[in-house]
């Protein structure tokens, strides 16, 4: 199977007051077709700078990323205008990108039905709770057509019940798509139950210190929150803690 997403040896140095700074460091890793990989690392080690090269924000040094397809990027924050309506934030994108047609219009429709959200449809973001915000936010983003997401702790602004609930609704979104996704979370515990493998990252400059592929065992169709269930789920929450504090 062909990755969507190859990095090799990546390298990224940027420049700050006292010169210059490596942030990622010889940085090799795939994502393959309905595959979701957990990024976890010490705090400032680079994570979103992972995300920015990816997206094509920035450029690495040295080193090759080959992305074969197309990339939505999803932020800690919605960024949804509090002067447009639910309706017309979802299909900003699409007026930018000359991309809204009448079957756009009514996918996003039908998105908005399906993911509770229709009876605020014309409603402004103010009056939605943060979760409604997210789920907003992410029908924007997929409205592109996406085949992959990045995911940069996109629920961290959330309590820690919405957070919950809105992983799951997220994770069944992605997972109905058929889509991948990449999420940089500082949360093990949302990582492992996100994820299907999970990278380590070395402090700052970032580099892989250790890969851990998840398999859970459970009675349930797998969601993020069945997934804390699962009698393996303390094992991988040691193992990466140790690892992350060595």
């Amino acid at each position: 199977m062909e990755p969507l997403l190859d990095l090799t040896d990546v390298n990224y140095t940027y420049q700050t007051a006292e010169g210059e700074t490596p942030a990622v460091k010889d940085l090799s890793f795939r994502v393959f077709p309905n595959h979701f990989l957990g990024i976890i690392g010490p705090s400032g080690c680079g994570k979103s700078t992972i995300l920015s090269l990816i997206a094509g924000l920035i450029q690495p040094n040295s080193g090759k990323i080959a992305v074969s397809a197309e990339i939505g990027y999803m932020l800690q924050k919605d960024h949804l205008l509090d002067w447009l309506s639910i309706r017309d934030n979802i299909s900003l994108g699409l007026r930018i990108h000359h991309k809204l047609t009448p079957e756009k219009e009514k996918w996003s429709d039908k998105m908005l039905e399906e993911y509770g959200l229709a009876p605020f449809a014309d409603a402004r973001p103010g009056q939605l709770s943060g979760g409604m915000r997210q789920r907003a936010a992410l029908i924007r983003t997929l409205a592109l057509s996406p085949r992959m997401l990045l995911l940069d702790e996109p629920f961290s602004a959330l309590d820690y019940q919405t957070r919950l609930t809105v992983s799951d609704d997220i994770y069944r979104i992605l997972r109905s798509q058929q889509m991948s996704a990449i999420l940089v979370t500082h949360d093990i515990s949302e990582a492992i139950s996100f994820c299907d493998r999970i990278i380590v990252l070395t402090k700052r400059p970032a580099s892989v210190k250790k890969t851990f592929d998840i398999h859970l065992t459970l009675d349930k169709e797998r969601t993020p929150f069945e997934a804390r269930m699962a009698p393996e789920f303390k094992d991988y929450f040691n193992e990466i803690w140790g690892e992350l504090n060595v």
